[in-house]
């Protein structure tokens, strides 16, 4: 059995501003994915080509993380953390610097990929790094804040990429991202240590990496924690890729009016990460995890009765901010039950996570995207979907970790 001190070389206290630089290295991948939301058009005029042009530049960027989620785990656990985390973080912020250069489409839209690649090092190994740091249930604390600050990124970066847009132009926003990511740096050299020994570290070899993702794929307790997890996730993009719409549109609430609603998402979501910080400890993982995915499903189950009764926009409205409210309890608690039983691969275990979180939250906004968007069926239907199979895989599968 590995030691605590030969498995954690350096413990940090817990503290505010260790909460705040494991969420900057976070908020990378959603304030590089939101913040040039609404400079598209404007890019799409200064470059001289259609919008479909510049929304591929938003498509390769999210190929490029999915692609680099898969490696950067398995190299974080051959060279150590810190390398890797500052590595990744170096060359994406060097892409935002060549994105704000860029003179033509196909420049823009290579760099982004290689953005995306860059960038997903720092989405894998904030997990990788709080599991050193941390036993179990402080990891869960610990990821639950994370979690939040990430979740909070994208509702605040649409609004600074607009504005920056607005006053500089749309190059300001990726010399914004560049200049984000030498904060970042700077905060890793100063407050991140490195947290995996040299004794625990894997020889980097391809076969046995290919082994290490197979091994996870054929344990039916990791795949039911992370497809818990990725359902979990998933019912939030069905609400973002269709709540406006259903708001505004079908329920008629002002544009304005959407963005405080929207906004109640976060401040629940917010009560229930101060729920789990204050009672993982004492109740555990587990007990959290049921916590959150009982509160989820009775979320999703009630949407669709709220569908049924035709009970409207405040029908809707509190079993969305329910739902949406436990995604940093499910998911913190999710990936400290599965990475405490990989303390060895924890990178690897958190890139393939990662992986099929993204994979099917992508695949689930795209089906509510191909149907029909004058009903608020398609978005609470999967939304209830999502919540019964996150429930499910646990039930079945992740209990027994």
């Amino acid at each position: 059995m590995i030691s605590k001190s030969a498995s954690q070389p350096t413990t940090p206290q817990l503290g505010l501003v260790l909460f705040l630089v494991l969420g900057a290295i976070g908020a990378l991948t959603p304030l590089a994915i939101d913040m040039y939301l609404p400079a598209m058009p404007a890019i799409a005029k200064d470059l001289g080509v259609n919008a479909g042009a510049v929304q591929i530049t938003l498509t390769v960027y999210t190929a490029g993380f999915a692609i680099g989620q898969l490696l950067h785990g398995p190299l974080a656990d051959s060279f150590g953390r810190r390398p890797i985390l500052l590595f990744g973080v170096f060359f994406f912020g060097i892409a935002s610097m060549v994105s704000a250069m860029t003179t033509s489409i196909e420049s823009l839209t290579l760099v982004r990929t290689a953005q995306g690649f860059a960038g997903a090092a720092a989405a894998v190994i904030i997990q990788a790094v709080v599991r050193d740091m941390f036993d179990k249930e402080d990891f869960a604390r610990t990821m639950s804040f994370v979690t939040l600050v990430i979740t909070l990124a994208p509702l605040v970066a649409p609004m600074i990429g607009g504005h920056l847009a607005i006053w500089f132009g749309w190059r300001a926003i990726f010399w914004v991202l560049a200049g984000f990511s030498v904060v970042v740096i700077l905060a890793v050299l100063w407050k991140i240590p490195e947290t995996l020994a040299p004794e625990n570290r894997q020889p980097l070899r391809f076969r046995t990496t290919i082994k290490n993702y197979v091994r996870l794929c054929r344990n039916p307790v990791a795949m039911g924690l992370m497809f818990s997890g990725a359902f979990s996730f998933s019912g939030m993009f069905a609400f973002l890729t269709a709540g406006s719409f259903v708001y505004i549109d079908i329920y008629g609430v002002t544009p304005d009016q959407f963005g405080y609603l929207f906004g109640l998402n976060i401040v629940t979501m917010i009560i229930m990460t101060s729920i789990n910080g204050r009672m993982v400890k004492k109740v555990g993982l587990h007990g959290m995890l049921k916590f959150g995915l009982s509160v989820q499903l009775v979320a999703g189950l009630a949407l669709l009765l709220s569908g049924i009764l035709d009970l409207g926009i405040w029908g809707t409205v509190p079993f969305v901010m329910l739902y949406i409210g436990t995604l940093s309890t499910i998911g913190s608690n999710t990936m400290g039950l599965l990475l405490s039983g990989y303390p060895t691969m924890a990178g690897t275990a958190s890139s393939l996570a990662g992986t099929l979180r993204f994979g099917t939250g992508s695949v689930i906004g795209a089906t509510v995207a191909m149907l029909p968007s004058d009903s608020v069926w398609p978005m609470i239907a999967i939304m209830a979907l999502c919540s019964v199979l996150s429930a499910s895989m646990y039930a079945l599968l992740g209990k027994k970790a």
